[in-house]
């Protein structure tokens, strides 16, 4: 037997742990008999002959020899010296026979400039070079893989085209980067694959791609090849009003939305609407309703429902559950279409510990952290990503990026914050590491936040970036460059809690609590703030929105439009979980949808056309959102009115006609000749009520023109008598 190959080469492949193996396996120029000739060498253990094709001359074909029982080809080519393109003729035991190109006889696909920016941390694209990525090589048609995995002893693709089996498609390791590549040839859209990697004490473990673009449907876990470039987009005259308005003076009021149980299709076995039914329902609704934007419950893979989306596996890939990424893709383009925004919550604070995931990817602890003191959240169960290692930076920015230039997403909502800036974060003492000073302050997390912040603003400027952080932290929508964190807004945590607090309450206590609906304009324009009533608030014994209401069935109606217009009318950005606007009575389950049943019963009704009217006002009332982080923008009349719980404020806008004012009384009591201040004299109309008969209300009105007299009032010297109704929000407008 004549053989041009290292023997021990030759043993490292069959054993699977050379880490080169495109080095030995391919077409080589060798000399061979003092003479200048190729050699090509497959290892296929199922093959029982293999020939080489010349993939231009089809004529000229070589048998290869078998060296190896176990699979083990090899056949010199002495007559020709120049390299040349070539199939594989294969035909195995059960005489099944197929021909495809070599994986081994392809260039690099990831060069060094990809290396080295991955390696500090700073290749924004990463997502086109790691992964599976369809692309051409050398005019063939397939699939470059790439996967980081720095201590890994070999790594293989394996999937549906090779028998799972991990001793074919033995991927090459690029320099010193811990990236291994390879080109497969001819798959397509919904292949199945998996790395199989062996680790440095010599264990084999399947994980999923951490760049996969599509996954199968739990409980199932295989990544799925899938082509994200084909969609054609409809939505660049949205992108381009994107671009040129100001998005901090502009109305943003957001529908928090579960997209498996917003609705269900009952009668078909209570299954998930797909992304295309969506479209065609739940986007006209937001429309109808008056919102702005739709915001999403995570989205990307994950394995377990009951999480809600909030423990991901699969952060390049949206859920399969709804169908695949173009028709995710379809739905973003329809919001576009219709005037909506797209915010898609996102979690780089933790991820879990599925053994098909990221959680010791190549056998240690890649992109966590090694201690379980710096690498665990106790509370949740789920690991921390380790923020000092720039491939993992790089990781988790390239994602956001991908999430924007790819999905055309709107803003993103950055779950959980504060776990990530501090280091003790629902620790005890002793399950914690001081950084270097000494302190608590997650360094590297900080400067992780301030880095994806910075790229995402330079060029994606108009995108929001909202922080879900629930401390006091400095500056978290500061610019970096002013010393912040970077973020566009930020949810008011603190107002939603003390909001909540109050609301509840029977009337004859509010008093007792006054301050709690005044004290979040003390800091109000410290950050860029959303106000929240979202999805954490009306699950685990939280009940309902309409449920933490107190009083008969009427009085928990009147009191929550009271509260969704108090809500409303505050400076800041607005998000309220779907089923509040139509009074929900039980908790959110993500199991079974939204109780829309309801909407057959007139307090369920009116209270929907009441958030729909609401919402439009606000689309309508500059003052409402044109001055958000502006002083200038909210004044209070009378912000002491604590036995009567009773408050009354100033809405403004860029100019003298957008002025509003506006009452709530959060008692039963009704007044039919309440004098409330007014900034200036004139006449003023009441544009809306939350009593209105038309919303379930007992129709204690203002139907007519409401005159101003010079009459002392709230230390103004102007002022207009109303009634006032009870449990109730009136607004009213300058004419």
């Amino acid at each position: 037997m004549l053989t041009t190959i290292n023997i021990l080469e030759m043993q490292l492949i069959i054993d699977s742990n050379h880490s080169d193996p495109h080095r030995v396996l391919g077409m080589h120029e060798v000399n061979h008999n003092n003479k200048q000739s190729l050699v090509v060498r497959a290892y296929i253990p199922q093959a029982k002959t293999i020939n080489v094709v010349d993939a231009k001359n089809k004529n000229k074909k070589y048998p290869m020899e078998k060296i190896h029982s176990y699979g083990f080809f090899e056949c010199i080519i002495p007559n020709r010296k120049k390299w040349f393109q070539y199939k594989l003729e294969i035909t195995d035991y059960n005489s099944n026979s197929w021909t495809t190109y070599d994986p081994y006889e392809f260039s690099v696909g990831i060069g060094e400039q990809d290396i080295y920016l991955f390696n500090q941390g700073t290749h924004y694209e990463i997502y086109n070079k790691l992964g599976a990525n369809p692309t051409v090589i050398d005019g063939v048609e397939g699939v470059l893989f790439g996967v980081w995995a720095p201590n890994a002893k070999r790594v293989s693709v394996i999937g549906e085209f090779n028998n799972w089996d991990g001793r074919r498609n033995a991927m090459r390791l690029l320099q010193n980067s811990g990236i291994w590549e390879i080109f497969v040839p001819g798959l397509k859209n919904n292949d199945k694959y998996k790395f199989e990697i062996k680790t440095s004490d010599n264990k084999l473990i399947q994980k999923a791609d951490p760049y996969e673009k599509f996954a199968e449907l739990r409980p199932s876990t295989s990544s799925l090849v899938y082509n994200i470039n084909n969609y054609k987009w409809s939505d660049n005259n949205w992108l381009k009003e994107q671009a040129q308005k100001d998005k901090f003076n502009s109305p943003m009021n957001i529908y928090e939305v579960h997209l498996g149980s917003w609705k269900r299709v009952e009668n078909d076995n209570n299954r998930f609407l797909s992304y295309l039914e969506l479209a065609d329902e739940l986007i006209p609704y937001v429309k109808e309703m008056g919102y702005t934007h739709i915001e999403i419950l995570p989205i990307e893979e994950h394995p377990f429902d009951g999480s809600w989306g909030y423990q991901v596996t699969g952060y390049y890939a949206p859920t399969s559950r709804y169908g695949n990424p173009e028709e995710f893709m379809h739905f973003i383009d329809r919001c576009h279409q219709s005037g909506i925004g797209v915010i898609l919550d996102w979690v780089p604070a933790h991820f879990p510990k599925d053994a098909h995931a990221l959680a010791k990817f190549d056998g240690t602890a890649l992109y966590e952290h090694q201690n379980s003191k710096q690498g665990e959240h106790p509370e949740w169960g789920t690991l921390i990503f380790n923020y000092g290692r720039n491939e993992v930076k790089n990781f988790l920015i390239a994602n956001a990026l991908f999430w924007i230039e790819k999905y055309h997403i709107d803003a993103l909502r950055v779950d959980a914050v504060a776990s990530m800036l501090y280091l003790d974060y629902c620790k005890n003492e002793g399950e914690w590491i001081p950084n270097k000073y000494g302190g608590r302050e997650n360094l590297e997390a900080v400067e992780f936040l301030k880095h994806l912040n910075s790229i995402i603003a330079s060029k994606y400027p108009y995108v929001h970036i909202i922080a879900e952080e629930s401390t006091s932290w400095e500056g978290v929508t500061t610019k970096v460059e002013e010393g912040g964190l970077g973020f566009t807004l930020k949810w008011n945590m603190g107002w939603m809690n003390d909001f909540l607090e109050y609301v509840k309450l029977d009337p004859i206590y509010k008093k007792y609590h006054h301050y709690n609906m005044t004290f979040a304009s003390t800091y109000a324009y410290s950050e860029k703030f959303v106000l929240v009533l979202s999805h954490d608030e009306v699950v685990h014994g939280k009940k309902s929105m309409l449920d933490k209401m107190p009083g008969d069935l009427w009085q928990k109606f009147s009191n929550l439009r009271a509260a969704y217009g108090f809500f409303m009318t505050h400076p800041g950005k607005k998000l309220l979980f779907m089923g509040g606007e139509f009074g929900q009575f039980i908790e959110w389950n993500e199991n079974r949808p939204l109780d829309w049943f309801l909407l057959e019963y007139d307090h369920h009704k009116q209270m929907q056309d009441y958030v729909k009217e609401l919402n439009k006002t606000y689309l309508n009332s500059k003052a409402l959102w044109q001055k958000d982080f502006d002083g200038f923008g909210f004044e209070w009349i009378d912000a002491d009115n604590k036995d009567r719980s009773i408050y009354s404020f100033i809405r403004r806008g860029e100019t003298k006609e957008d002025t509003l004012v506006v009452v709530c009384n959060f008692t039963p009591n009704t007044d039919e000749l309440f004098r409330i201040a007014v900034p200036f004299e004139g006449n003023w109309q009441e544009i809306l009520n939350s009593d209105d008969i038309k919303f379930g209300g007992s129709g204690v009105v203002n139907s007519n023109v409401l005159k101003s007299e010079k009459i002392l009032c709230n230390n103004r010297e102007n002022s207009v008598a109303l009634r006032l109704a009870p449990l109730s929000v009136t607004i009213l407008k300058a004419l």
